[in-house]
């Protein structure tokens, strides 16, 4: 809420009062709000009041107030409500009332009013504008620039040029922040404002000079050479305000780093210029100064002056101060550890401040910056350090012991001591699994780490809740435990498994002793006994791994020809695509041969994909028949035998083909894309259609450049792509956990073309380097949602939390009819429209469509959509929505409101 509603002329006794608290001895004292329980239909019956001939001005603050409430709090008006309360506040403008004009410039603002609507008011606007009374002045340029288009802004210019040159700071400001604003729209005109923003950037007042600056710099961006002059200019010169001392900063180390890319010599001009920034008298120059010297490629002779004010600021009285220095001093840490040793003895100080981010960070940065011999004090600070902070701190912590361990290995027992205390403390999965993570890579890293970090890990299991992570360690047991002095110490906290935990748990614990058996010789008879005890067991696949490992390490089942032949095929890596064994395992016939999984194809087969068709064409009737597997369910199989992608987790969603080129091309390409919590993989199915050619290293360089949340992890190119046939090229993101991240992906096909003798069927030695431009493709939010059928959502709807329950309604616009407005909304969502509400009657003027489905995350959502025509052709909608999150809810109604 700006501050002019709460304050000065606003805040009237009736509208202050409940604000206050009620008496201090009272036990129930709160506070609460004037705006609680406030309905958008009677603020606009009381709007009327603007209607008056005697205006009450402070009745009509207080409505205008209301209304911006309302709109502040998400309230939508409906285009007639809009314009009636549009033309009911342009009639304030007869009042003489400074505080109501304020409220009456807010509200132009925040109704946004169209272009038919803003001649209107653009006359009492320019009325202000040219006013003796300077508030008028600076808040009507604000309000015009924003409503207003290119057409009308000419009309204003001469007026906006005036401004930026007032005396009045206030007025000069409003002018400067218009045309910041107006330069994303109407740069050309912006541009020739020039000669009077240079002017504004020589001001005595430090807003002004601040807003002068950035817009001066926003027009010349585009060209290198004028803001190097400008940032030239100004160093030299005097900078007062210490906003615009910080933007001039910015702006300087940008120069400083484009010359450095361009010039071979390394000089670095405007060095000086931070270093003097370091001594301003103003804290935040000196900060900012002081985080662009850090990041910039210096020696540590240049660097030291910037530490040492950091350093200074680290023993503020003010917590700003404090935070802001030793998170630079933290990044700092990171590449440059030796540099920010000298303010170990401050930050040990700061390991005890009331500010818990303050103390993690400087716990956090000690550990990078402490030697060797002051590992073991610290360590015992970090214990009474930790019950105090949240899991997200602990974490950051572990990782940082981590990182201390494995810079000074000798020091393994006190860390692995202090990491094995924090797995009995009480703490969530992902701050255990950060443990246990951190106390694998240790043994794995360090040799001597091995057995004291096996056993820590051993009585973690013991008590453990998170069966991924009781799992985990088992399986890394398995490995590591029969390489071990003595194995045999760890068969009695497997076995335990077997005997308490979940069945889960029971069939790693199984696979564990197996490997034991496999690799000690003197434990196989102990180890044999265990596994026929877990024969009896009420679990199936533990029943069956034990027979598989006793018959296969008893001798009774041979593999291969060897015992270590049978070993490989128990625990070694399995290299065949488990698409590929299961078809061959379909089309074995039993016979006097067995079947030999060495003849299975190691390559990844193409699941059976739609055909590009010609228009018109239909499908063949044997090709429409359903597979036995779903299409999630074959990709998923495909997915997890790829090495690359193996680890990506449960595919959640794979879309429809996307075809990526035109009918009857020399190259045809759709792309498919797989779905994941933390990823997404586009599989590009590519045919070769041209029968003289051979395509050879073929790869799709994908630029996601407008996709900013999503980082390329791995591809998998072609090594050759013959005529008439279709196979796969992958590509890998990575993405935000449970974010439903979105974004544009260009494609480029390259590939190395060889000429192929049609005769003969080879193809030359030599090829060509080509490329061939692919169609564009969107992750759009649909793609994170699952069409799942209900078959009576109503009952489903009553039975959900009605707290998950998130309302709002949204205007969408003009559209062709109700039905295609319908139909648009349910694309955005992509969700199963139920019963047959996706049907829109003829001539209907309202509508209800009920929608179901599966958020990523396996979040059961519930949606009701009432549609309705609130004018010609004008659509107004009510969403409302239900889900097993309320946080999903939420991000339901974000995913209507941005699209």
């Amino acid at each position: 809420m700006p501050r002019s509603l709460v304050g000065g002329d606003l805040a009237g006794p009736e509208m202050a009062q409940p604000y206050m608290k009620k008496d201090d001895d009272d036990e129930e004292a709160v506070e609460y709000s004037p705006f609680f329980g406030i309905e958008k239909g009677a603020v606009l019956q009381e709007a009327r009041a603007f209607h008056d001939p005697q205006l009450d001005a402070r009745r009509c603050s207080q409505v205008i107030t209301k209304l911006l409430y309302l709109l502040n709090q998400g309230e939508t008006f409906a285009k007639v409500e809009a314009t009636e309360v549009f033309f009911a506040v342009t009639k304030l403008f007869q009042s003489s009332d400074a505080g109501l004009r304020r409220l009456v410039y807010l509200m132009i603002k925040e109704l946004s009013p169209s272009s038919d609507e803003v001649i209107i008011v653009t006359s009492s606007l320019m009325k202000d504008m040219n006013s003796k009374t300077d508030m008028y002045r600076a808040n009507a340029i604000r309000v015009l620039c924003r409503i207003i288009d290119g057409t009308l802004l000419t009309q204003i210019e001469r007026y906006l040029k005036q401004a930026i040159v007032d005396k009045n700071p206030a007025v000069a400001s409003a002018a400067l922040v218009s045309g910041i604003h107006l330069a994303q729209a109407n740069p050309e005109i912006v541009k020739r404002w020039s000669n009077e923003v240079q002017e504004s950037v020589q001001s005595r007042a430090p807003l002004v000079q601040f807003h002068g600056l950035a817009l001066i710099h926003q027009i010349r961006q585009n060209d290198r050479l004028a803001v190097s002059k400008l940032v030239s200019s100004l160093t030299r010169g005097s900078v007062r305000s210490p906003l615009a001392q910080c933007l001039l900063i910015r702006y300087t180390s940008q120069v400083m780093r484009e010359s450095s890319m361009n010039s071979q010599n390394g000089d670095r001009p405007f060095f000086d210029f931070l270093e003097s920034s370091l001594r301003h008298k103003s804290e935040m120059v000196i900060l900012e100064a002081a985080r662009k010297i850090t990041k910039m490629d210096v020696t540590s002779r240049e660097l030291a002056p910037a530490i040492t004010v950091l350093q200074l600021f680290l023993s503020s009285s003010k917590p700003v101060l404090r935070f802001a220095a030793v998170r630079t001093l933290n990044k700092v840490a990171m590449t440059r550890p030796l540099a920010v040793t000298n303010c170990n003895v401050d930050l040990e100080s700061l390991m005890s401040d009331t500010n818990r981010s303050i103390a993690t960070l400087a716990i956090t940065t000690l550990l990078k910056t402490g030697n060797e011999s002051s590992v073991d004090r610290l360590m015992k600070q970090i214990t009474n350090f930790m019950s105090d902070i949240a899991d997200e701190f602990k974490i950051v912590v572990v990782e940082a012991i981590r990182s201390l361990c494995l810079k000074f290995p000798l020091k393994y027992r006190s860390m692995l001591n202090f990491l094995s205390n924090s797995l009995r403390e009480e703490g969530g999965f992902e701050y255990k699994k950060a443990i246990v993570d951190s106390i694998v890579t240790l043994i794995s890293e360090i040799p001597d780490a091995k057995e004291i970090g096996l056993l820590y890990l051993c009585e973690f299991i013991e008590d453990c809740e998170f069966t991924y992570l009781s799992s985990q360690i088992l399986h890394f047991l398995g490995n590591e435990g029969p390489r071990t002095s003595d194995p045999s110490r760890y068969i009695r906290y497997i076995y335990n498994r077997v005997i308490l935990e979940n069945a889960t748990v029971r069939a790693s614990a199984v696979s564990t002793l197996a490997k034991f058996g496999a690799l000690v010789d003197t434990l196989r008879p102990r180890i044999f006994v265990l596994l026929r005890r877990c024969l009896f067991d009420t679990e199936d696949e533990v029943r069956d791994r034990a027979t598989l490992y006793l018959q296969t390490l008893g001798g009774e089942v041979a593999i291969g020809n060897s015992e270590k032949d049978a070993k490989d095929f128990l625990f070694g890596s399995f290299d065949v695509p488990l698409a590929n064994l299961e078809a061959s395992l379909r089309t074995y016939e039993p016979s006097e041969e067995p079947f030999d999984i060495s003849l299975v194809s190691r390559e990844v087969r193409l699941l059976p994909l739609q055909e590009k068709k010609a228009p018109g064409k239909k499908a063949p009737a044997a090709a429409a028949a359903p597979a036995p597997v779903s299409a999630v369910d074959a990709y998923q199989k495909m997915l997890s035998s790829i090495p690359e992608f193996s680890g990506f987790g449960r595919l959640f969603k794979s879309s429809e083909p996307v075809e990526l080129t035109e009918a009857e091309t020399e190259y045809a390409v759709n792309v498919v894309k797989h779905i994941y919590e933390n990823y997404v993989v586009f599989q590009y199915n590519c045919t070769n259609t041209i029968e003289e050619q051979l395509l050879e290293n073929v790869t799709v360089c994908v630029d996601a450049s407008d996709a900013e949340e999503f980082s390329e992890i791995c591809s998998k190119p072609l090594a050759s792509l013959p005529y008439n046939s279709t196979r796969q090229i992958f590509v890998a993101f990575e993405k935000p956990e449970h974010v439903p991240a979105i974004g544009k992906f260009l494609n480029l096909l390259k590939f190395t073309v060889k000429e192929v003798d049609t005769s003969t069927g080879e193809a030359d030695d030599d090829g060509v380097e080509d490329e061939y431009q692919l169609e564009d493709f969107d992750i759009v939010a649909a793609d994170y949602m699952l069409r799942v059928p209900v078959s009576n959502l109503r009952n489903a709807w009553e039975n959900m939390d009605p707290d998950s329950e998130r309302v709002d309604e949204y205007g969408l616009g003009v559209r062709e009819s109700l039905a295609e407005a319908v139909s648009a909304v349910i694309n955005i969502l992509g969700m199963q429209p139920c019963e047959g509400t996706e049907v829109v009657p003829r001539n209907a003027r309202s509508h209800t469509c009920l929608l179901s489905g599966m958020f990523i995350g396996d979040v059961k959502v519930l949606v009701r959509l009432s549609f309705g025509l609130s004018g010609p052709n004008e659509v107004a909608m009510k969403l409302a929505v239900r889900s097993d999150d309320p946080e999903v809810s939420d991000k339901i109604h974000e995913i209507v409101a941005s699209g």
